[in-house]
């Protein structure tokens, strides 16, 4: 109750949720079971005929893999990053993929916002830096998506440590 009065007397400046990238669909993902699972039957009634029935099952396997695989990375598709900036805090909250929550609230008057980059590859890390201490954000985006992504944090940065003007009212 508390934390919804404060957001109406302080107002957002930047408002952010950090989701991992999933480039393949529920569709997409039974497309591919089915292709490369049909495939591997083909693959392995062949070597049954030829005699090396053995390798039938490691077909099987291969495609009992693969599942299993896509299964673990859609699993932990359901994490994301929340990122807040208010003119008095600059709130992280990470949520893990099995829903563990862990928050940080900094003051955006202390706070620094580090870039670590490589120069073939852009953008490696976004680091926040407070009282000697680091907190890595973003570390689901790519490096060009982690590089707009700093400049509107930086920004939002910049603008609560200038104060936020309100309007006589």
């Amino acid at each position: 109750m508390a934390d919804d009065n404060a957001d109406t007397l302080e107002p957002t400046i930047f408002s952010a949720v950090i989701t991992p990238h999933r480039s393949l669909k529920k569709v997409g993902f039974l497309v591919l079971m089915i292709a490369f699972g049909g495939a591997s039957f083909i693959a392995g009634m062949v070597f049954l005929m030829l005699g090396a029935w053995p390798v039938f099952g490691f077909f099987g396997l291969d495609v009992l893999l693969l599942y299993a695989a896509f299964r673990l990375n859609y699993r932990d598709g359901g994490a994301y990053e929340e990122v807040r900036v208010t003119p008095s805090a600059l709130t992280v909250r990470k949520v893990s993929a099995r829903g563990r929550s862990r928050e940080w609230v900094l003051n955006p008057l202390w706070v620094k916002l580090e870039k670590i980059e490589i120069e073939d590859f852009g953008i490696n890390r976004l680091l926040l830096i407070s009282h000697g201490k680091q907190l890595i954000v973003g570390n689901f985006l790519g490096p060009d998506e982690k590089a707009s992504f700093a400049v509107a944090l930086g920004n939002a940065i910049g603008e609560a440590r200038r104060g936020v003007y309100r309007p006589p009212g």
